[in-house]
Protein backbone atom coordinates (compact mmCIF):
# COMPACT_ATOMS: atom_id res chain seq x y z
CA UNK A 1 0.00 0.00 0.00
CA UNK A 2 1.01 3.76 -0.65
CA UNK A 3 2.43 6.20 1.58
CA UNK A 4 -0.54 8.11 0.40
CA UNK A 5 -3.44 5.95 1.37
CA UNK A 6 -2.91 5.37 4.17
CA UNK A 7 -1.32 9.17 5.34
CA UNK A 8 -4.71 10.66 5.33
CA UNK A 9 -6.87 7.85 7.74
CA UNK A 10 -4.34 7.72 9.91
CA UNK A 11 -5.91 10.66 12.11
CA UNK A 12 -7.09 11.55 15.58
CA UNK A 13 -10.60 11.41 14.15
CA UNK A 14 -12.36 12.89 16.99
CA UNK A 15 -10.45 15.89 17.49
CA UNK A 16 -10.66 16.38 13.15
CA UNK A 17 -14.80 16.29 13.57
CA UNK A 18 -14.91 18.84 16.72
CA UNK A 19 -12.34 21.68 15.03
CA UNK A 20 -14.55 21.46 11.88
CA UNK A 21 -18.00 21.81 14.02
CA UNK A 22 -16.01 24.60 16.07
CA UNK A 23 -15.06 26.10 12.72
CA UNK A 24 -18.55 25.74 11.15
CA UNK A 25 -20.14 27.12 14.55
CA UNK A 26 -18.16 30.34 15.10
CA UNK A 27 -16.89 31.71 12.02
CA UNK A 28 -18.72 29.95 8.98
CA UNK A 29 -16.65 28.53 5.86
CA UNK A 30 -17.15 29.73 2.45
CA UNK A 31 -19.85 27.78 0.32
CA UNK A 32 -16.57 25.43 -0.92
CA UNK A 33 -15.82 24.19 2.18
CA UNK A 34 -19.84 22.63 2.30
CA UNK A 35 -19.32 21.09 -0.46
CA UNK A 36 -19.71 17.49 0.94
CA UNK A 37 -21.50 14.95 -0.91
CA UNK A 38 -20.88 12.13 1.58
CA UNK A 39 -23.67 11.44 4.35
CA UNK A 40 -23.17 9.44 7.50
CA UNK A 41 -25.92 7.93 6.30
CA UNK A 42 -24.42 6.23 2.80
CA UNK A 43 -23.37 3.84 4.44
CA UNK A 44 -24.46 0.20 3.21
CA UNK A 45 -23.82 -1.91 6.19
CA UNK A 46 -26.15 -3.99 7.64
CA UNK A 47 -24.53 -3.28 10.99
CA UNK A 48 -25.44 -5.29 14.25
CA UNK A 49 -22.00 -6.61 14.82
CA UNK A 50 -18.50 -6.16 16.30
CA UNK A 51 -16.53 -5.99 12.81
CA UNK A 52 -19.29 -4.26 10.92
CA UNK A 53 -19.63 -1.84 13.25
CA UNK A 54 -15.84 -1.28 13.41
CA UNK A 55 -15.93 -0.84 9.88
CA UNK A 56 -18.27 1.72 9.44
CA UNK A 57 -16.90 3.66 12.64
CA UNK A 58 -13.28 3.68 9.90
CA UNK A 59 -15.68 4.54 7.09
CA UNK A 60 -16.91 7.79 8.89
CA UNK A 61 -13.57 8.61 10.45
CA UNK A 62 -11.86 7.93 6.83
CA UNK A 63 -14.76 10.68 5.30
CA UNK A 64 -13.86 13.13 7.81
CA UNK A 65 -10.11 12.98 7.62
CA UNK A 66 -10.60 13.00 3.76
CA UNK A 67 -12.57 16.68 4.40
CA UNK A 68 -9.57 17.48 6.60
CA UNK A 69 -6.74 17.26 4.39
CA UNK A 70 -9.23 18.67 1.87
CA UNK A 71 -9.37 22.21 4.12
CA UNK A 72 -6.02 22.24 5.07
CA UNK A 73 -4.83 21.98 1.34
CA UNK A 74 -7.35 24.44 0.08
CA UNK A 75 -5.79 27.18 3.19
CA UNK A 76 -2.34 25.81 1.10
CA UNK A 77 -4.08 26.80 -2.50
CA UNK A 78 -5.24 30.41 -0.66
CA UNK A 79 -1.21 31.41 0.32
CA UNK A 80 -0.30 31.05 -3.58
CA UNK A 81 -0.10 34.61 -5.15
CA UNK A 82 0.07 33.71 -8.67
CA UNK A 83 -3.63 33.19 -9.83
CA UNK A 84 -2.44 29.95 -12.23
CA UNK A 85 -1.07 28.40 -9.51
CA UNK A 86 -3.52 29.07 -7.17
CA UNK A 87 -6.39 27.60 -9.65
CA UNK A 88 -4.07 24.62 -10.77
CA UNK A 89 -3.73 23.92 -6.43
CA UNK A 90 -7.55 24.06 -5.96
CA UNK A 91 -8.17 21.69 -8.89
CA UNK A 92 -5.79 19.12 -7.65
CA UNK A 93 -7.06 19.03 -4.00
CA UNK A 94 -10.60 18.51 -5.44
CA UNK A 95 -9.68 15.48 -7.43
CA UNK A 96 -7.89 14.41 -4.50
CA UNK A 97 -10.59 14.57 -1.97
CA UNK A 98 -12.62 12.95 -4.23
CA UNK A 99 -10.13 10.08 -4.79
CA UNK A 100 -9.79 9.91 -1.10
CA UNK A 101 -13.63 9.37 -0.84
CA UNK A 102 -13.34 6.67 -3.16
CA UNK A 103 -10.90 5.13 -1.70
CA UNK A 104 -12.97 5.22 1.41
CA UNK A 105 -16.14 3.36 -0.33
CA UNK A 106 -13.83 0.84 -1.51
CA UNK A 107 -12.03 0.06 1.85
CA UNK A 108 -15.06 -0.31 3.70
CA UNK A 109 -16.57 -2.40 1.41
CA UNK A 110 -13.39 -4.40 1.87
CA UNK A 111 -13.90 -4.55 5.51
CA UNK A 112 -17.10 -5.45 5.17
CA UNK A 113 -16.45 -8.68 2.92
CA UNK A 114 -13.59 -9.60 5.34
CA UNK A 115 -16.08 -9.59 8.15
CA UNK A 116 -18.22 -11.79 6.33
CA UNK A 117 -15.90 -14.61 5.64
CA UNK A 118 -14.05 -14.01 9.47
CA UNK A 119 -17.14 -13.42 11.42
CA UNK A 120 -18.67 -10.26 13.41
CA UNK A 121 -17.08 -11.25 16.79
CA UNK A 122 -14.45 -8.70 18.26
CA UNK A 123 -10.94 -9.10 17.06
CA UNK A 124 -9.09 -9.81 20.33
CA UNK A 125 -6.47 -12.45 20.09
CA UNK A 126 -5.07 -13.91 23.34
CA UNK A 127 -2.30 -12.85 23.69
CA UNK A 128 -0.89 -14.12 27.07
CA UNK A 129 2.72 -14.97 27.81
CA UNK A 130 2.39 -18.34 28.95
CA UNK A 131 1.21 -19.12 25.47
CA UNK A 132 4.86 -18.36 23.96
CA UNK A 133 8.39 -19.54 23.77
CA UNK A 134 11.32 -16.81 24.48
CA UNK A 135 14.25 -18.41 23.25
CA UNK A 136 15.05 -18.17 19.38
CA UNK A 137 18.05 -20.22 18.96
CA UNK A 138 16.35 -22.58 16.89
CA UNK A 139 13.41 -22.34 14.66
CA UNK A 140 9.43 -24.25 15.87
CA UNK A 141 8.28 -23.73 12.22
CA UNK A 142 10.03 -25.33 9.35
CA UNK A 143 8.32 -22.94 6.94
CA UNK A 144 9.23 -19.90 9.12
CA UNK A 145 12.55 -20.84 10.27
CA UNK A 146 13.09 -17.84 12.77
CA UNK A 147 16.24 -18.23 14.31
CA UNK A 148 18.97 -15.82 15.67
CA UNK A 149 21.43 -15.30 12.86
CA UNK A 150 19.75 -16.11 9.91
CA UNK A 151 19.78 -14.04 7.04
CA UNK A 152 18.06 -14.50 3.53
CA UNK A 153 18.55 -12.30 0.37
CA UNK A 154 16.02 -11.64 -2.11
CA UNK A 155 15.71 -9.25 -5.42
CA UNK A 156 12.70 -7.92 -7.32
CA UNK A 157 13.69 -5.65 -10.05
CA UNK A 158 15.88 -2.94 -9.12
CA UNK A 159 15.35 -4.01 -5.47
CA UNK A 160 17.22 -5.99 -2.83
CA UNK A 161 16.33 -7.26 0.39
CA UNK A 162 18.29 -8.52 3.10
CA UNK A 163 16.38 -9.99 6.12
CA UNK A 164 18.09 -10.89 9.06
CA UNK A 165 17.00 -12.18 12.55
CA UNK A 166 19.05 -10.41 15.25
CA UNK A 167 20.25 -11.18 18.64
CA UNK A 168 17.43 -8.74 20.07
CA UNK A 169 14.61 -9.03 21.22
CA UNK A 170 11.58 -6.74 22.89
CA UNK A 171 9.30 -7.46 25.52
CA UNK A 172 5.79 -6.74 24.56
CA UNK A 173 3.20 -6.93 27.00
CA UNK A 174 4.97 -9.63 28.60
CA UNK A 175 5.38 -11.10 25.30
CA UNK A 176 9.33 -11.72 24.20
CA UNK A 177 9.35 -10.58 20.42
CA UNK A 178 12.68 -11.19 18.41
CA UNK A 179 14.01 -8.39 16.46
CA UNK A 180 13.86 -9.26 12.40
CA UNK A 181 15.66 -6.87 10.66
CA UNK A 182 14.70 -5.76 6.78
CA UNK A 183 16.54 -3.29 4.87
CA UNK A 184 15.64 -2.78 1.09
CA UNK A 185 18.12 -0.69 -1.33
CA UNK A 186 16.95 0.09 -4.66
CA UNK A 187 20.12 0.76 -7.36
CA UNK A 188 22.32 0.65 -4.77
CA UNK A 189 20.39 3.67 -3.02
CA UNK A 190 18.96 2.77 0.76
CA UNK A 191 15.69 3.13 0.56
CA UNK A 192 13.74 1.02 3.63
CA UNK A 193 14.82 -0.23 7.34
CA UNK A 194 12.19 -2.05 9.00
CA UNK A 195 12.55 -3.88 12.28
CA UNK A 196 9.64 -6.85 12.85
CA UNK A 197 8.97 -8.10 15.93
CA UNK A 198 7.94 -12.00 15.86
CA UNK A 199 7.37 -13.91 18.56
CA UNK A 200 7.02 -18.18 18.37
CA UNK A 201 4.30 -20.05 20.12
CA UNK A 202 4.91 -23.83 21.13
CA UNK A 203 2.54 -25.08 18.27
CA UNK A 204 4.85 -23.40 15.49
CA UNK A 205 2.12 -20.76 15.15
CA UNK A 206 4.46 -17.33 14.38
CA UNK A 207 2.81 -14.27 15.74
CA UNK A 208 3.56 -10.59 14.27
CA UNK A 209 3.94 -8.29 17.55
CA UNK A 210 4.72 -5.20 15.31
CA UNK A 211 7.31 -3.28 13.52
CA UNK A 212 8.91 0.63 12.97
CA UNK A 213 9.09 0.99 9.55
CA UNK A 214 11.57 3.63 8.47
CA UNK A 215 11.21 4.87 4.71
CA UNK A 216 14.19 7.03 3.10
CA UNK A 217 14.57 9.02 -0.09
CA UNK A 218 18.28 10.79 -0.92
CA UNK A 219 17.65 14.28 -2.99
CA UNK A 220 19.73 15.84 -5.89
CA UNK A 221 22.24 18.53 -4.46
CA UNK A 222 22.62 17.35 -0.85
CA UNK A 223 26.58 17.09 -0.23
CA UNK A 224 27.28 14.18 1.29
CA UNK A 225 24.23 12.94 -0.08
CA UNK A 226 22.40 10.91 3.06
CA UNK A 227 19.30 9.36 3.00
CA UNK A 228 16.44 11.34 4.49
CA UNK A 229 14.23 9.86 6.53
CA UNK A 230 10.53 10.87 5.00
CA UNK A 231 7.79 8.08 6.68
CA UNK A 232 7.30 5.62 9.39
CA UNK A 233 4.11 4.53 8.21
CA UNK A 234 2.69 1.54 9.05
CA UNK A 235 4.81 1.14 12.02
CA UNK A 236 2.56 -0.27 15.05
CA UNK A 237 2.93 -2.10 18.45
CA UNK A 238 0.83 -5.00 20.10
CA UNK A 239 -1.04 -2.73 22.77
CA UNK A 240 -0.73 0.53 21.73
CA UNK A 241 -3.10 3.21 20.60
CA UNK A 242 -5.26 -0.41 20.54
CA UNK A 243 -2.87 -1.82 17.94
CA UNK A 244 -2.98 -5.63 18.31
CA UNK A 245 -0.45 -8.35 17.19
CA UNK A 246 -1.68 -10.86 14.56
CA UNK A 247 -0.62 -14.54 13.38
CA UNK A 248 2.30 -14.00 10.68
CA UNK A 249 1.97 -18.08 10.00
CA UNK A 250 0.60 -20.63 11.04
CA UNK A 251 1.64 -23.46 13.31
CA UNK A 252 -0.06 -25.99 10.86
CA UNK A 253 -1.41 -24.74 7.35
CA UNK A 254 -4.90 -25.54 6.34
CA UNK A 255 -6.34 -24.65 3.16
CA UNK A 256 -8.74 -22.20 3.23
CA UNK A 257 -7.75 -20.96 6.53
CA UNK A 258 -8.21 -17.01 6.70
CA UNK A 259 -6.69 -14.70 9.84
CA UNK A 260 -5.37 -11.12 10.02
CA UNK A 261 -1.75 -10.87 10.19
CA UNK A 262 -1.77 -7.78 12.02
CA UNK A 263 -4.48 -4.95 13.10
CA UNK A 264 -4.27 -1.48 13.68
CA UNK A 265 -6.97 0.17 12.67
CA UNK A 266 -6.68 2.19 9.42
CA UNK A 267 -2.90 1.71 9.08
CA UNK A 268 -1.85 -2.17 9.42
CA UNK A 269 -5.00 -4.39 8.84
CA UNK A 270 -3.04 -7.14 6.24
CA UNK A 271 -4.79 -10.72 5.78
CA UNK A 272 -3.68 -14.00 4.71
CA UNK A 273 -5.40 -16.82 3.54
CA UNK A 274 -3.74 -20.05 2.91
CA UNK A 275 -4.70 -21.09 -1.04
CA UNK A 276 -2.39 -24.67 -0.98
CA UNK A 277 -0.16 -26.68 1.33
CA UNK A 278 0.92 -28.92 -1.51
CA UNK A 279 2.12 -26.67 -4.26
CA UNK A 280 4.13 -27.77 -6.79
CA UNK A 281 4.64 -26.02 -10.06
CA UNK A 282 2.42 -27.09 -12.62
CA UNK A 283 -0.99 -28.23 -11.21
CA UNK A 284 -2.65 -24.74 -10.65
CA UNK A 285 -1.89 -21.85 -13.56
CA UNK A 286 -4.18 -19.27 -11.15
CA UNK A 287 -1.01 -20.04 -8.48
CA UNK A 288 1.93 -20.52 -11.20
CA UNK A 289 1.52 -17.35 -12.59
CA UNK A 290 4.45 -15.10 -12.65
CA UNK A 291 6.22 -17.93 -10.29
CA UNK A 292 10.05 -18.41 -12.20
CA UNK A 293 9.68 -22.61 -13.10
CA UNK A 294 12.81 -23.44 -12.13
CA UNK A 295 12.47 -21.96 -8.91
CA UNK A 296 9.05 -23.51 -7.82
CA UNK A 297 10.97 -26.74 -9.42
CA UNK A 298 13.99 -26.51 -7.13
CA UNK A 299 11.93 -25.73 -3.97
CA UNK A 300 8.63 -27.72 -4.06
CA UNK A 301 9.64 -30.97 -6.34
CA UNK A 302 7.78 -32.64 -3.62
CA UNK A 303 4.65 -30.86 -3.76
CA UNK A 304 4.95 -29.92 0.12
CA UNK A 305 5.63 -26.10 -0.28
CA UNK A 306 2.60 -24.03 1.49
CA UNK A 307 1.08 -21.06 -0.70
CA UNK A 308 -0.99 -18.09 0.75
CA UNK A 309 -2.46 -14.94 -0.73
CA UNK A 310 -1.84 -11.74 1.47
CA UNK A 311 -4.15 -8.57 0.83
CA UNK A 312 -4.92 -5.53 2.53
CA UNK A 313 -8.63 -3.90 3.09
CA UNK A 314 -6.60 -0.41 3.12
CA UNK A 315 -5.32 -0.66 -0.09
CA UNK A 316 -8.39 -2.56 -1.80
CA UNK A 317 -7.72 -5.10 -5.40
CA UNK A 318 -4.11 -5.93 -5.26
CA UNK A 319 -3.03 -9.41 -3.39
CA UNK A 320 0.60 -11.06 -3.64
CA UNK A 321 0.98 -15.06 -3.43
CA UNK A 322 3.37 -15.71 -1.17
CA UNK A 323 5.50 -19.55 -1.24
CA UNK A 324 7.40 -20.96 1.44
CA UNK A 325 9.23 -23.72 1.54
CA UNK A 326 10.06 -26.50 4.12
CA UNK A 327 13.33 -25.69 5.86
CA UNK A 328 13.68 -22.47 3.68
CA UNK A 329 10.64 -20.27 4.63
CA UNK A 330 9.80 -17.26 1.99
CA UNK A 331 11.58 -17.82 -1.15
CA UNK A 332 9.08 -16.50 -3.79
CA UNK A 333 6.50 -13.59 -3.56
CA UNK A 334 4.38 -12.77 -6.79
CA UNK A 335 2.07 -9.90 -7.69
CA UNK A 336 -0.08 -12.21 -10.32
CA UNK A 337 -1.93 -8.36 -11.33
CA UNK A 338 1.60 -7.06 -12.41
CA UNK A 339 3.11 -9.86 -13.45
CA UNK A 340 6.02 -9.18 -11.07
CA UNK A 341 8.02 -11.45 -8.39
CA UNK A 342 10.70 -11.14 -5.86
CA UNK A 343 12.89 -14.37 -5.51
CA UNK A 344 15.69 -15.68 -2.88
CA UNK A 345 18.89 -15.24 -3.90
CA UNK A 346 20.71 -16.23 -0.91
CA UNK A 347 20.51 -17.54 2.63
CA UNK A 348 23.20 -18.55 5.07
CA UNK A 349 21.59 -21.46 6.92
CA UNK A 350 20.42 -24.06 4.11
CA UNK A 351 22.97 -26.01 1.29
CA UNK A 352 20.45 -25.03 -1.23
CA UNK A 353 20.75 -21.34 -0.93
CA UNK A 354 24.52 -22.17 -2.41
CA UNK A 355 23.06 -23.64 -5.65
CA UNK A 356 19.77 -21.85 -6.62
CA UNK A 357 18.99 -21.93 -10.22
Amino acid sequence: MSRHQVNFVRSNFSLIALAIALMLALVGVPAWAGDDSDSDSDSDSDGGGFCSTTAELQFYGCKTAARSDFLITKAICTNLEDEDERDECEADSRQTRQEEKELCRDQHEARLEVCDALGEDRFDPDFDPEGFVDEFSSPVNPYYPIAIGRIWEYESGDETIVVEVLNETKLIDGVTCVVVNDVVRENGEFREDTDDWFAQRPDGTVDYCGEIVTDFESFDGDMPAIPELIAIDGSFKAGRDGDKSGTLFLGTPTVGALYRQEWSASNAEDIALVLSTTYSYGNDPELDASVPEDLADYFCGAGDCVVTRDFSPLDPGPFEHKFYANGIGLFLETKPQEGEFSRITGCNFDARCNTLP
